[in-house]
């Protein structure tokens, strides 16, 4: 077959560690042999991060928004054993943290379901799509070890010169502080990401955060959203016959376990990292799950939901063989694709991006999976595959459909 041809090249943003590895074997495998891939490419590996003083980062999202499209891989964020690992200058931030607070968009994830490996939690009969906000929190905190003694406050100066003073704690011995923060103008674009998804899916919203004990700023997040739901979404909801729903988060955790599936459940930034591999994972594996940011004007970066795989990377440094689940990264690039081809009306590139995840489905419902599926199925007789034995099964399959 004649190559796909592209018209705007995608953002490609490469990562780390096995990831990494996978990434390229996606590309030879599945995607140079079908598709004229035209991409403008940032290495976003640790070290090259270190290398320029994580500006290509900032590069790759100023890139996004530029092209509207991006697909990138599992990258590292660093800790102190990173910092000595890789002779860091600095202990980088999440380099996810940075392209969304730059996209100031929503990250929705949903689990790849396939038949043969059922949910752990029996009775979700349907996924279950986290929206995750994209902004603040944790990501874009300040933090500061306690040496000892002493009174930590939190000041605020206004631009008017005017100052508001709070003691946060009369210290008696070391310790640490972080200061967290959010914008009203990005909590007001998450609040209508979710409700104009909850509409295209037509599916319930439920929305959770801990605004009792939190008064202040978990309470803004709540007020948000219940405002522009009363004032811009709740008639459409009620045409569509579905529902908003607000509770506390360890209400909304309890609720989902018990829950059918099928509903959009949005969370504020760390609240989303967290429950998303929850529910993943519950799903069969970290994997397994689809995630896309998707910005408020149109801006789209999809990305693998899970991290770089560091145990199975050493073992491939060693030469030992590894069995790693590649479909969320594949799915990454599928969605990408999909996206790219309908901004440029580009059929057969939506086309490849149906058939490709189709190919990775079917190769799983036929019993041919990684090791970490192969151990959850309730297929009879699995054949385990190493990581790239997968992705050449999966390459098989596609071409099926092109035969």
């Amino acid at each position: 077959m004649d190559k796909i041809k592209m018209v705007t090249p995608l953002v490609e943003m490469d990562g780390d560690e096995m990831t990494r590895i996978l990434w390229q074997m996606i590309k030879d495998e599945l995607l140079l042999p079908f598709i004229d891939l035209k991409t403008e490419y940032y290495d976003l590996g640790l070290e090259y991060r270190n290398e320029t003083d994580d500006q290509v980062t900032v590069d790759s999202a100023n890139a996004t928004k530029k092209y509207g499209v991006a697909v990138k891989c599992a990258t590292i964020t660093p800790n102190a054993a990173r910092m000595t690992e890789y002779n860091l200058k600095e202990m980088w931030k999440s380099p996810n943290g940075t392209i969304r607070a730059m996209l100031d968009g929503t990250v929705f994830r949903t689990p790849i379901q396939v038949k043969g490996i059922a949910p752990c939690v029996k009775n979700w009969e349907q996924p279950i799509t986290i929206a995750r906000h994209a902004y603040g929190d944790v990501y874009k905190s300040v933090e500061m070890k306690v040496p000892g003694a002493g009174n930590a406050y939190l000041v605020f100066e206004g631009a008017d010169g005017k100052e508001e003073k709070i003691l946060i704690h009369s210290f008696k011995g070391e310790g640490v502080i972080s200061g967290q923060h959010n914008l009203n103008d990005s909590i007001t674009s998450f609040a209508r990401s979710c409700f104009k998804y909850a509409l295209d899916l037509k599916q319930d919203l439920w929305f959770s955060t801990k605004d009792t004990i939190s008064k202040k700023y978990d309470h803004t997040f709540k007020d948000i959203f219940q405002e522009i739901y009363d004032n811009e979404f709740k008639e459409a909801f009620e045409k569509a016959g579905i529902t908003y729903f607000y509770t506390l988060i360890d209400d909304a955790v309890a609720r989902v376990m018990k829950s059918k599936g099928g509903f959009i459940w949005a969370c504020k930034n760390y609240d989303g990292d967290v429950m998303s591999d929850m529910i993943s994972s519950a799903c069969g594996s970290l994997a397994m799950m689809t995630s896309v940011l998707v910005s408020p004007d149109g801006v789209y970066e999809y990305e693998a939901a899970h991290g770089t795989v560091q145990r199975h990377y050493y073992k491939h440094l060693a030469g030992e063989e590894t069995s790693t689940n590649s479909v969320a990264t594949i799915f990454a690039w599928s969605g990408a694709l999909r996206k790219r081809g309908e901004l440029d009306n580009l059929p057969e590139l939506m086309t490849f991006a149906d058939r490709l995840e189709k190919a990775c489905i079917d190769t799983i419902e036929a019993g041919k999976m990684t090791k970490d599926l192969a151990l959850i199925t309730e297929l009879e007789n699995p054949t385990v595959l190493s990581s790239q034995e997968f992705i050449k099964a999966i390459r098989a399959t596609l071409e099926t459909y092109y035969a």
